[in-house]
């Protein structure tokens, strides 16, 4: 049946190009966009969780940034140590000089009170972004952040780290506690300080004990040598798995908002298509009330 109040054909053909319009412009969006997913209105539960996932990248991103400059804290530090046992090296050897019989203990004596200056420059020096694990200056343990763990709000959630345990080379908030100033073997009787070396030290009397308390202060600075370096490879493993976790999060999330540019570009092509049947049809559509008129001419 024919009407000049109502068109039928029109109607379904204005709603196909609604719709046709609708995907349209929802496709124009994801190109100009690159996302499929925008917003919590395209879909609530996939966007819900690709922003948890975007928290966490965020706070491995903080991580990641943390334990490299944890790596060059480390760096400092082992370096600093390294040359300490440089240093205290040297001075064994001119303690070990001076009971030669005839040392000139004068000359030897000058000798390394400057290397125990250079001792002390070296402590000193060994400071990174205001860190010194050297000086007496950090707190035992020292904690670098290395991982999170997402409690979403219903179990706690944990920041792990990973601890050196400091040593202080040499106190320097006054206490004089530390290995190059107080250090002291088994059978020695009194501790040397070789920051700041005197006569008494390179006596008769009190050279052995001087000597033994150098391989002390040596054996000591190996060791803590020894427990940076083992940090350090910590660390150094932590940053690498961090830096897997953060691109796998990257690429999950990518994979759940980001649009396909190629099923898009494609799919817009089609559209237009369907836009420009559409209007036709409309067209061919609205032409049936002038076709009915003729029936009356």
């Amino acid at each position: 049946m024919a009407s000049i109040l109502v068109n039928p054909s029109a109607i379904t053909a204005l709603q196909s190009l609604r719709k046709t319009q609708s995907a349209l412009n929802t496709t124009q969006s994801e190109i100009a966009t690159g996302l499929k997913i925008a917003s919590a209105a395209d879909n609530a539960s996939t966007w819900g969780i690709a922003e948890s996932m975007k928290s966490d990248k965020s706070v491995l991103m903080t991580i990641s940034d943390s334990l490299s400059g944890a790596d060059s804290v480390l760096n400092v530090a082992s370096a600093a140590v390294k040359s300490a046992i440089k240093v205290m090296n040297d001075i064994k050897s001119g303690i070990a000089q001076a009971q030669q019989p005839g040392a000139d203990l004068a000359k030897i004596l000058t000798s390394v009170q400057e290397l125990g200056k250079q001792l002390t420059s070296v402590v000193a020096s060994a400071t990174f972004t205001g860190l010194n694990v050297t000086d007496g200056t950090v707190t035992s343990p020292l904690k670098f952040i290395a991982s999170y763990a997402n409690g979403s709000g219903v179990n706690d959630s944990v920041v792990g780290t990973i601890d050196l345990s400091v040593s202080t080379l040499i106190d320097s908030t006054g206490g004089g506690g530390g290995i190059l100033e107080a250090s002291q073997g088994g059978n020695a009787a009194a501790a040397t300080n070789f920051t700041s070396l005197t006569t008494a030290d390179l006596s008769t009397a009190t050279i052995k004990d001087t000597l033994t308390n150098a391989d002390k202060a040596i054996a000591d600075l190996t060791t803590y040598a020894a427990q940076i370096g083992v940090t350090q490879t910590r660390v150094r493993q932590q940053g690498d798995f961090i830096k897997v976790m953060n691109e796998s999060l990257t690429t999950r999330v990518s994979s759940l908002v980001d649009a396909d540019m190629n099923d898009v570009s494609t799919r817009l092509q089609a559209l237009q298509t369907q836009q420009q049947l559409g209007v036709q049809s409309l067209s061919i559509a609205n032409q049936n009330a002038q076709m009915i008129m003729k029936l009356f001419q």
